[in-house]
């Protein structure tokens, strides 16, 4: 690990939760559909499904899934997100902690899917991307699901220039003992070609 903190606190100085969380809330007001990702994740599983969202923030999508029927638990690194998670859904499991040691954090294993949207691989402290996607892996179950979302350039990342591109993700994740099943532009389906500024990519575990 590298000591460094990540890309998501120095950008909020960890005191984003409230804020983050009225923005969905007035997306969702003014009638924009903001449950995609969990729609996306819930197509791919049969019901009761265990889930770990990885960098679950204001607990939107984890909260959802459970709507949905799932057994979903949500880990991040920033309080002020966790916080607001835990107002809104208090009898959901919420853990504190580095997705770089989340093997630390006394998860059963043998996930049927784990999630990383909202840029959390890109938000990563630098140098411990390649270790995040090895722990999320490992927690899955034989052809279990790593699902991530991730912009490629400025205009879908809070960051000046993008710090992963996807052949890098995509060789961490063959590390891992991940292979891609499938890769979109979007949550809601759009493909994907060579050059798209956002990637949503499904990942499996390998069974052997």
């Amino acid at each position: 690990m590298t000591g460094q903190p990540d890309r998501w606190a120095e950008l909020t100085g960890g005191q984003a939760g409230e804020a983050y969380a009225q923005r969905f809330a007035r997306l969702a007001e003014s009638g924009h559909d903001i449950h995609g990702e969990a729609t996306f994740c819930a197509a791919l599983l049969k019901p009761a499904a265990r889930i770990l969202d990885a960098g679950c923030g204001t607990g939107r999508i984890a909260i959802r899934l459970a709507e949905l029927g799932h057994s979903c638990t949500g880990v991040d690194i920033d309080p002020s997100m966790l916080a607001v998670a835990r107002r809104d859904a208090p009898t959901q499991e919420w853990l504190h902690g580095d997705l770089a040691r989340l093997d630390a954090l006394g998860l059963k294993p043998g996930l049927d899917l784990v999630l990383a949207a909202g840029n959390v691989i890109p938000l990563l402290a630098p140098g411990t991307e390649s270790a995040v996607v090895r722990q999320l892996a490992a927690a899955l179950r034989p052809d279990g699901l790593l699902v991530t979302g991730m912009g490629l350039d400025t205009a879908h990342l809070p960051l000046p220039e993008p710090p992963v591109t996807l052949a890098e993700f995509d060789h961490w994740c063959t590390q891992a003992g991940l292979t891609l099943r499938q890769r979109y532009a979007t949550w809601s389906g759009d493909p994907y070609t060579q050059g798209c500024g956002y990637a949503v990519s499904v990942h499996t575990r390998r069974t052997t």
